[in-house]
């Protein structure tokens, strides 16, 4: 993606940041279906962008066999594995808008009829096939909301 150097910059604005509850957290973090999940692969920090839903609380996100969240998800004990999931909107020009951090544990989706479930509520973006589903228990769930000053 190339960068336009023409373009004026934005304008700085003052802005803060106002903490968000749980709530608020979780209605934001449903009305967009992009996020990052964060997870552990090999001792070391790994991000990959996903798309998930929400289903009774929980953040749903589909993968495939190779996926590196697929296999820590199948190697993790009961509790399953840790990880993080963020989403945001934040406005590229004025920089205001919201990000939303979930940590909780991942475990792999076993059972035939709630996958097929997943398959009608979560369409992958990727062309490949993808016949596992991880979900995300919200364990601690933290945003912010960058205001204008005088919003």
């Amino acid at each position: 993606m190339a960068h336009d150097d023409s373009a004026p910059a934005p304008v700085p604005g003052v802005r803060r940041s106002v903490e968000l509850d749980g709530v608020e957290a979780m209605r934001l973090l449903g009305s967009v279906s992009l996020g990052r999940i964060v997870f552990t692969r090999q001792a070391l920090p790994a991000v990959r962008p996903v798309n998930h839903v929400l289903v009774d609380g929980d953040i749903v996100i589909r993968t495939h066999e190779g996926a590196a969240l697929t296999s820590r998800a199948r190697q993790a004990d009961g509790a399953g594995v840790v990880v993080a999931y963020e989403a945001d909107v934040i406005d590229p020009d004025t920089h205001l808008g919201w990000s939303v951090v979930v940590t909780g544990y991942a475990r792999l989706v076993t059972d035939p009829r709630e996958i097929a479930r997943y398959e009608t509520l979560l369409r992958p973006w990727l062309d490949r096939p993808m016949a596992h589903a991880v979900r995300i228990h919200p364990d601690l769930v933290t945003g912010i909301a960058l205001v204008a000053e005088d919003g």
